[in-house]
């Protein structure tokens, strides 16, 4: 049995995202605007799909 934990919208912490750039950890809030939309286009991948993929 799951309890749902809702919060109200003042209840709520913002999430700072952090990002690994050029071997050192900088805030997302910290690029400028063409850094932040280039993080966003950014894609995603496992190995093991990555793996899976290539045969």
């Amino acid at each position: 049995m799951q309890d749902n934990i809702e919060l109200r919208e003042e209840e709520r912490q913002r999430c700072e995202i952090w990002t690994r750039v050029m071997g050192y950890h900088r805030p997302l809030s910290s690029f400028n605007t063409g850094k932040q939309g280039e993080f966003h286009e950014r894609q995603y991948f496992t190995e093991e799909r990555a793996q899976q993929q290539a045969r």
